[in-house]
């Protein structure tokens, strides 16, 4: 491996680290500016969101709904692991990864995301991420139930 491969490698992790934790404390700005302007958040059973306006408008709803639903003091923990490059050139990378998610539920629900970024300057951008939920807790504070799951 190149020492180009290790520098994009974690400027990717990175970006995922900085989607999650702008995520979590509700910073939705932030987490869009880890897209590319064009971006496109796809998450499995639902519209592809194109741009990072309508990611904000999107996860806006809810983050939203977690803080009036909750009779406690909301909480968002996204967690990543394993994640894996599945192909890396110096103009694109595939990636995948696990996330579990913990609320004041407890364990919300988990999944996996997969992507692909692009680089931007010093720092790589997500151009596509698809988000597939594989498992959400029957009163889950965030992942809305679908039939079969």
């Amino acid at each position: 491996m190149e020492m180009w491969e290790l520098v994009a490698r974690e400027h990717i992790r990175d970006t995922l680290a900085r989607y999650n934790w702008a995520g979590d404390a509700g910073r939705l700005d932030e987490l869009a500016e880890t897209f590319c302007v064009d971006g496109v958040l796809e998450i499995r059973g639902a519209q592809a969101l194109r741009g990072r306006s309508a990611i904000v408008a999107f996860l806006g709803e809810v983050t939203g709904n977690i803080a009036v639903s909750a009779d406690v003091k909301p909480i968002v923990r996204h967690n990543v692991a394993n994640v894996l490059f599945t192909e890396m050139t110096r103009d694109l990378a595939h990636v995948s990864c696990y996330f579990t998610v913990i609320t004041h539920i407890g364990l919300d629900h988990v999944g996996r995301y997969r992507d692909t970024l692009v680089p931007d300057g010093d720092t790589w951008l997500i151009k596509h991420r698809k988000v597939s939920t594989d498992w959400a807790a029957p009163d889950s504070a965030m992942a809305r139930p679908t039939p079969g799951r």
